[in-house]
């Protein structure tokens, strides 16, 4: 078992669990939660003895919350490194198996660490969210979800900014199954040992298979989805919105 700071990574029967320890924080991704899931992937990746990854939060409350705004406005953070997070099949490629399980809140970057695993379990209570128009914040990393759900329920979630249940993300195909919040890591557990127990090869195969043949090249996508959003990070409304975050009222964008 490896610690990394507010990261936690374990071995155990071929299943490794990257686990986001930030609950008083609502797991939200700061820099070193950050450098804790590059280490985490990266590692797994080069285990031959890990099969299949879960992705969790610590507590009960959120999975991640997203980025740790009151970090950014104190950072004066415009426009975020691309290589901020790990963003599979972005900036790095996982080409073993790998699982959320959100147990809580799913917000921004937590809705994008839901969006990229292969697979998605969610407690009953779980709520996905891209709140970034609420903050004038952009979303580039959101550019692969028509792919996951129909562009209306896409549209939906980054137009209104509102959170989407663990049903109706269920029934849109966000996720794969919905389960009681106190059998949310039993679930994950066997359906990461049922994935553990097939031949390593033909996993590799079927995941890169769905992939490409659906047409989706991940790294165009994002591409894509940075360069329009760039001018959005760079405007002075993606710095009022952590500014208004943090003074608790609300943004006064001026469009510019």
């Amino acid at each position: 078992m490896a610690e990394a700071g507010p990261v936690e990574y374990r071995l155990s029967e071929g299943i490794a669990w990257l686990v986001i320890n930030r609950p008083a924080a609502r797991n939200a991704i700061d820099r070193a939660v950050a450098a804790g899931l590059w280490e985490g992937f990266r590692g797994f990746e080069a285990d031959p003895a890990a099969k299949v990854l879960v992705l969790t939060g610590a507590g009960d409350a959120a999975f991640c919350a997203g980025a740790d705004l009151k970090e950014m406005a104190a950072l004066g953070m415009a426009l975020p490194p691309r290589d901020m997070a790990p963003q599979l099949g972005g900036n790095i490629e996982v080409t073993k198996p790998v699982i959320a399980a959100v147990n809580g809140a799913a917000y921004g970057g937590g809705f994008l660490l839901a969006q990229m695993c292969d697979l998605c379990l969610a407690a009953e209570h779980a709520t996905f969210a891209i709140a970034e128009a609420r903050w004038g914040r952009g979303a580039p990393w959101a550019a692969p979800l028509p792919w996951l759900v129909p562009p209306r329920v896409a549209l939906e979630l980054l137009l209104t900014a509102r959170p989407m249940d663990a049903r109706r993300a269920l029934e849109a195909g966000l996720v794969n199954a919905v389960v009681p919040a106190g059998e949310l890591r039993e679930a994950a557990a066997e359906l990461a040992a049922t994935i553990a127990a097939n031949a390593p090869l033909s996993l590799r195969a079927a995941k890169a298979m769905v992939y490409r043949s659906a047409g989706l090249s991940l790294r165009d996508a994002l591409d894509e989805g940075w360069r329009l959003f760039e001018p959005v990070y760079a405007s002075e409304d993606a710095q009022e919105g952590p500014r208004a975050f943090l003074e608790r009222r609300a943004p006064q964008w001026k469009g510019r």
